[in-house]
């Protein structure tokens, strides 16, 4: 591991600072498995690690008046898994939170932490693009807001500029009738991290029809992907077996995959068949569908 300097700021102020002069030789960190992980292998070397623990405004949790969740960078996973506030307004992100790496890990790790770090093969960026969540960069330069499925870009790599600090994560309230679910699927038992995870929401009109609908494939490519032209498809029509597969299908034939230890692109094609068909089925029973159609959709 190369020799860096390390600061502590307690102000917004000085971090963006530090950001603004030092540009791609400076690393925010709040966590820090990422960062650790990386400096050890060599991956990354940076002239400055900015530490951001001690910034207060980065450690706050709260629902504003707007409905929004609002999530600073310095949260940790295990904080927003058992955070009641976080299990009354958005249950999902408790729930998938639960099955990341384990405790220790997210007693450490934050979700900012996580999606700056936009590993393909994570569970957070599918849930959060499923969701309508937004990041929050600041800089000298402004704030502006980046939709979390415009923010990871590849493999690796997000829009966060240098000199730009993402200061949270907004998740906005869904309507009180949508259902949503998230199932990931592990081609190794010991291993926590997704082969291929589906984040699906859904929600029925008054007569139980779709009135709106949402499909995030993760882990399959190299960064989180939805397939627009299939869900407009489908907004109206009762979400009856017949269209589960037709969705199902239509998503395995367009979503990219790649081969790799975890899984080759031909088998994971097949499990975007398999996976979306349950995650849609969950999400639809959690939504009251299940009940209102008499059929059975069990996953």
């Amino acid at each position: 591991m190369m020799d860096c300097t390390v600061v502590a700021p307690t102000v917004l102020d000085e971090v963006l600072a530090l950001l603004a002069s030092a540009g791609e030789d400076a690393v925010p960190v709040a966590g820090g498995v990422w960062v650790t992980l990386t400096l050890r292998h060599g991956l990354i070397s940076p002239r400055l690690l900015v530490h951001l623990r001690r910034v207060p405004e980065l450690g706050r949790m709260v629902v504003e008046p707007t409905g929004e969740l609002v999530i600073g960078a310095s949260i940790t996973h295990r904080a927003v898994e058992r955070s009641s506030l976080v299990r009354s307004h958005s249950p999902i992100l408790a729930e998938m939170l639960a099955e990341v790496a384990n405790v220790r890990v997210r007693e450490q790790a934050t979700l900012v932490g996580n999606l700056c770090e936009a590993d393909p093969a994570s569970d957070p960026p599918t849930v959060l693009a499923a969701l309508g969540a937004s990041v929050e960069l600041l800089s000298r330069r402004g704030r502006r807001l980046v939709p979390v499925a415009d923010f990871v870009l590849g493999a690796y790599q997000t829009a966060r500029a240098p000199d730009e600090l993402v200061t949270a994560i907004r998740v906005p309230p869904l309507p009180p009738r949508a259902g949503v679910a998230y199932l990931k699927f592990r081609t190794r038992s010991h291993e926590d991290r997704p082969a291929l995870g589906v984040a699906a929401v859904v929600l029925p009109d008054d007569a139980g029809r779709i009135a709106a609908i949402d499909l995030v494939v993760g882990a399959a490519g190299d960064h989180p992907q939805r397939v627009p032209s299939v869900l407009e498809h489908a907004r109206g029509l009762p979400l009856d077996e017949e269209l589960v597969t037709v969705l199902a299908s239509a998503y395995a034939g367009a979503v990219e995959t790649v081969s790799d230890l975890r899984a080759s692109a031909w088998y994971r094609r097949e499990m975007v068949r398999v996976f979306v068909a349950r995650a849609l089925r969950l999400a639809a029973k959690r939504a009251g569908l299940y009940y209102q159609q008499g059929g059975s959709m069990d996953a």
